[in-house]
């Protein structure tokens, strides 16, 4: 596979959420700026921009010759919006998803929220408020667990009024802060709960572990534990490894790049567990600790970046959630989405190398 012009890429774009991916790693170990710059290549972030409409591109992925890879709700919008991407793989790392209660609500289990309050969030002025549909999503896979509906619960709302890109990320001793400083309200649903005002709300990943622990919390179920993978399947379960269509059919070359360091990343996991609950807590801002309660204490098993069944099958079901919710402006067909030309190459690299 060559690359398709006789220009060479300027500039790579990447971003990625706080929580474990490959290419988090890939980029914190230095691999793939490093295989860029040999192409000729500058990497740079695009959440560190000082150009809102750049650092916006991580939601709505508008920006040319990029690369993300997180939770799954920004990308299947934007490709249902029109946006010209590809999908060149897709991780399944299991993580927390807890509906929290206060210990004296007299709500133990998830019967028990039926005519109760549900705090939601509620972001107006973003392009995808994805806090409030993997709230939605994890309440809806519990209710239903008990023959349950969300109609069968009093939903409130929690107005935040602030954009998701108003500040750019911020770097503090190797840890990148995301969102850079906030002006508060992104807790509201949190607050709201600690106050009486709501009797349950959703929180994922190590921040909802560390949460109920702080707060004495009780956690009403984890769907993030449940056996049947569509129950699990969230914003971030599976993540996606999207590129813009211009970067896929233009340089094919890099794209296999970004494809290669990632699973070169992954690999370097699963040989080196200690190392991989030090990196995913600096990329998450939390500790090793709250990596291990969150994503367990075998999460450098668990980055694997693949175009399996499974995974395509959770991406498609939780993409049909989100039509059918309204969060999409139109259907996304997750297979027809995937370019797996990246991804063979970069196997392809790898058994040469062997």
């Amino acid at each position: 596979m060559t690359d398709k012009t006789n220009q060479q890429l300027d500039t790579l774009w990447y971003t990625r959420c706080p929580v474990p991916t490959g290419l988090g790693i890939a980029v914190q170990k230095g691999w793939l700026e490093t295989a860029v710059a040999a192409r000729g290549t500058t990497f740079r972030s695009l959440r560190e921009s000082e150009d809102r409409a750049v650092r916006e591109s991580h939601f709505d992925h508008t920006l040319r010759d990029s690369v993300r890879h997180g939770g799954n709700i920004p990308a299947v919008w934007a490709r249902a919006a029109g946006r010209e991407t590809r999908l060149l793989g897709l991780s399944w790392s299991d993580e927390t998803q807890r509906i929290l209660s206060l210990p004296g609500s007299g709500i133990r289990t998830v019967r028990d929220l039926k005519g109760r309050r549900f705090g939601l969030p509620k972001w107006v002025n973003a392009q995808i408020d994805f806090a409030r549909a993997q709230a939605l999503r994890g309440l809806e896979n519990a209710l239903r667990l008990e023959g349950l509906e969300v109609a069968d619960v009093e939903l409130v709302d929690y107005v935040i009024e602030q954009g998701q890109s108003d500040a750019p990320a911020e770097r503090v001793a190797g840890t990148n802060v995301f969102g850079g400083q906030r002006r508060g309200g992104q807790s509201a649903e949190l607050t709201a709960l600690l106050r009486g005002e709501v009797d349950a709300i959703f929180l994922k990943g190590a921040s909802a572990a560390h949460i109920a622990q702080l707060f004495g919390l009780h956690t009403v179920i984890d769907t993030g534990v449940h056996p049947d993978p569509l129950v699990r399947a969230n914003n971030g379960t599976p993540r996606t490894l999207t590129v813009d269509a211009h970067l896929a059919d233009e340089h094919p070359e890099v794209a296999a790049d970004i494809v290669e360091q990632v699973l070169r990343a992954e690999a370097w996991a699963r040989a080196n567990p200690d190392d991989t609950r030090r990196f995913l807590a600096r990329e998450s801002n939390t500790s090793e600790y709250w990596v291990t309660v969150a994503y367990g204490e075998d999460a450098h098993l668990r980055l694997d970046t693949t175009l399996s069944e499974q995974n395509i099958a959770g991406l498609q079901d939780f993409a049909d959630f989100l039509l059918r919710w309204n969060f999409l402006p139109a259907a996304v067909d997750v297979r027809g989405w995937i370019d797996a030309g990246p991804y063979q190459a970069a196997l392809a690299r790898q058994q040469k190398a062997a």
